[in-house]
């Protein structure tokens, strides 16, 4: 019982890693200053500046909206994550056991 479940892991490993990779999380900063696109594996894809709304010559307000926007977005990824890391657990599990998943909350 355990043995399948273990040697599925490698293959449930890369299929979560693909999985991850295709959720993508959005997040901003100064009401829409600055927006931050990252995956569910924590991997930023694109950040995007409103120069309308942020001067680009007031470097620290732009430093610290790309850390606000940046924080948000992997707090974002992060909860995708671990919603998918459930899943892929509760997957594993034999029949019956599905409530053992609650224990890793």
């Amino acid at each position: 019982m355990f043995g399948d479940m273990l040697g599925n892991l490698q293959e449930n490993q890369e299929k979560m890693k693909e999985t991850l990779s295709s959720i993508q999380v959005e997040a901003e900063a100064g009401d829409g200053a600055v927006k931050v696109q990252a995956n569910a594996a924590r991997e930023i894809l694109n950040i995007s500046i409103d120069k309308e709304k942020v001067s680009l010559e007031d470097t620290e307000e732009l430093e610290d909206l790309l850390v606000v926007a940046i924080n948000r977005v992997i707090e974002l990824a992060s909860v995708k994550e671990a919603e998918e890391s459930q899943k892929m657990v509760s997957n594993m599990l034999p029949p019956g056991m599905e409530g053992l998943t609650d224990m890793f909350k």
